[in-house]
């Protein structure tokens, strides 16, 4: 058979040798790749392709529904805590500034009503009044705090076993809304302020005086009862952190100390923290102040 003599015949067993211009480029990607910076760029991208593969699939790790999850221990102060949230208590409102709510108790047989205030993280300052009958207020309580979500206001008040209503009044301005519930208290919470009184000895404070109690960083909640011999009952009870730089403040009046005694527990969070109790009657009108971590 004839060919040209540009061609080249190939024999069956043997394999075409590569043109001239395939060898150059094969030197010069061999080059191109043995050069030590290039490697060492490859390398550092595979790097970190594998590990942008392993944050991915640990992330989706993390919103899987059968993930294991950790669930912290319930402790007496988890639980106490709980007892006083808003959503717990009963029926919660929202309250406008300038505005109020009230709550009817109109059972005889019970006597204590917790009453818990909280807002966003705003201050809070209410006014909270136990009316019995059509124009008998026998106790009201200011209650003030700088930061509604980390110190909300916690209360108990008696109602001398009548049927009764608590009133809650947001004095604040229009754009500080809380957030109030109030309802029967439970045995729990009836229990916890008889202990106070059975454990502690309690401080005598006469009318005029200041009596202070200090409290370490391991301390997350401090409980306050003030009372009276039946003698009126008005009083200041003030958390401090700092010099007189109080973060939370509970004003209280009363015509009868023993029948209606200021019942409060604080939050404290962080170190220094200081417990302020101000007998704000005159002498002959002294109170009896029982302060105790919780």
């Amino acid at each position: 058979q004839e060919v040209s003599k540009n061609k080249v015949r190939v024999s069956p067993l043997h394999e075409p040798s590569p043109s001239p211009q395939l060898g150059h480029l094969l030197r010069q990607r061999s080059t191109h790749f043995s050069h030590p910076h290039t490697i060492q760029h490859h390398l550092t991208m595979k790097f970190f392709s594998g590990l942008l593969v392993a944050l991915t699939a640990a992330s989706a790790n993390a919103f899987t529904a059968n993930a294991p999850r950790t669930v912290s221990p319930k402790t007496a102060l988890s639980a106490t805590a709980t007892e006083w949230d808003i959503a717990n208590i009963g029926r919660s409102v929202r309250i406008e500034g300038s505005s109020r709510e009230h709550w009817e108790f109109p059972d005889p047989n019970q006597e204590i009503v917790q009453v818990g205030i909280d807002s966003n993280g705003r201050p809070v300052e209410s006014l909270i009044e136990l009316w019995i009958g059509p124009d008998w207020t026998p106790m009201k309580v200011k209650a003030y705090t700088e930061d509604g979500m980390m110190r909300p206001v916690q209360s108990l008040i008696g109602t001398r076993n009548k049927a009764a209503a608590i009133d809650i009044n947001n004095t604040g301005p229009g754009d500080f809304p809380l957030n109030a519930a109030a309802a029967y208290a439970g045995p729990s919470m009836v229990g916890q302020r008889a202990d106070l009184i059975a454990a502690n000895q309690g401080r005598y404070i006469e009318g005029g005086a200041v009596h202070s109690v200090n409290f370490d960083a391991t301390v997350e909640q401090v409980q306050v009862l003030l009372y009276t011999d039946t003698r009126q009952l008005n009083a200041q009870v003030e958390l401090l952190n700092g010099p007189n730089n109080f973060k939370q403040k509970y004003e209280v009046f009363t015509n009868n100390g023993l029948l209606n005694s200021l019942y409060v527990i604080f939050n404290t969070p962080g170190a220094g923290n200081v417990v302020r109790v101000t007998n704000l009657a005159p002498l002959e009108f002294p109170c009896k102040a029982f302060i105790a971590s919780v």
